[in-house]
């Protein structure tokens, strides 16, 4: 595990330590930084190519908790530790590979918990480990335990409600089993900058962005000694939202995470390197990080490039890597 500087107002020092909490700070631990079908690529394995993909095969050879090309579906979770020392921790998006990254990474950072989640939007790679939480939360054949509180959208919790009905149901009908299921605390939110709410003592601000021209989904701000924006699914920033988090607009950010989805091109639903890349310049954050990338990025010889880039650019950007822990001033 690589190690990475901690943020602290705004600025680069120390370093953070290789497992478990470093100090008694927040931390930003990232559980996930691949796109949907995440990485490897099963394809590059049941059919692989001549010669073969040469970041799926590493799968093969080299565990996944010492290979930074094995990405799990984009999710960060945020260990806060308030002022008056009591610690929290916030998940953003539950996605298909979820139980994956508890077992991986929640046993090597010493998590012993989830107090709340954060959705960003309804899509498999966001929600599919909802059923899950329920491993995380204590034991009860009854149900009879305190509910995990997840912050949403309306849409998101229709189209939840459709998927996992039980998840969401609140009585049983007449000669229903009790079974047990994850329980959740479901709290709606607004779509809109200006309409903050509160997760385990933590202020999110709701950044609106088009995943695709027909379907709007959320990042978020976060952080008050730090700025910190987290967004993992976007193809183009609506005006408003680019001017909340620029340093032309309402100020800087200390730390950007953006969607990077491949290497060349574009794409309809995702930024891909070349809109990435001039996002970041637009946007001119203190710092980057790079989540949702495919197969086409291989760590190492990638943030060699990106290095040139920071250092050409005058913002440093990184590929960030499943189980990488930023310790941070919230």
């Amino acid at each position: 595990m690589e190690n990475q500087n901690p943020l602290q107002n705004g600025a680069l020092e120390g370093a953070a330590g290789n497992g478990g909490r470093s100090g008694d700070g927040s931390a930003l631990i990232f559980l996930g930084t691949g796109c949907s079908s995440a990485v490897p690529n099963a394809m590059c394995l049941i059919q692989p190519s001549d010669p073969p993909c040469q970041v799926c095969s590493q799968s093969l050879s080299i565990p996944p908790d010492r290979n930074p090309n094995y990405r799990c579906n984009t999710s960060l979770l945020i260990d806060y530790c308030s002022s008056d020392g009591i610690r929290n921790y916030i998940i953003i998006d539950v996605g298909k590979t979820f139980r994956e990254q508890v077992l991986r990474w929640f046993t090597f950072h010493k998590i012993p918990r989830v107090d709340s989640i954060v959705l960003t939007h309804e899509h498999a790679d966001a929600i599919l480990g909802l059923d899950d939480i329920r491993a995380i939360q204590p034991h009860s054949p009854t149900n009879d335990i305190d509910p995990t509180a997840i912050y949403l959208t309306r849409h998101s919790m229709d189209s939840i409600a459709t998927k996992f009905p039980y998840l969401v149901q609140k009585k049983l009908r007449e000669g229903q089993e009790v079974r047990r299921v994850a329980q959740l605390d479901w709290k709606i939110i607004e779509e809109h900058y200006d309409k903050p709410f509160v997760a385990s003592g933590l202020k999110f601000f709701p950044l609106p962005v088009m995943h695709g021209e027909d379907y709007l989904c959320l990042g978020y701000l976060f952080g008050e000694k730090c700025k910190v924006a987290y967004i993992s699914d976007v193809s183009r920033f609506p005006s408003n939202t680019e001017y909340v988090i620029s340093k032309n607009g309402a100020g800087q950010l200390d730390l950007l995470i953006l969607d990077c989805l491949y290497k060349k091109g574009s794409f309809n639903v995702h930024l891909c390197l070349p809109q990435t890349l001039e996002a970041i310049k637009r946007i001119c954050p203190k710092r980057a990080l790079l989540i949702g990338m495919t197969h086409e990025f291989d760590h190492h010889k990638d943030n060699e490039f990106l290095m040139e880039w920071s250092e050409r650019e005058g913002i440093h950007i990184q590929l960030a890597r499943d189980g990488l822990r930023v310790p941070i001033d919230l």
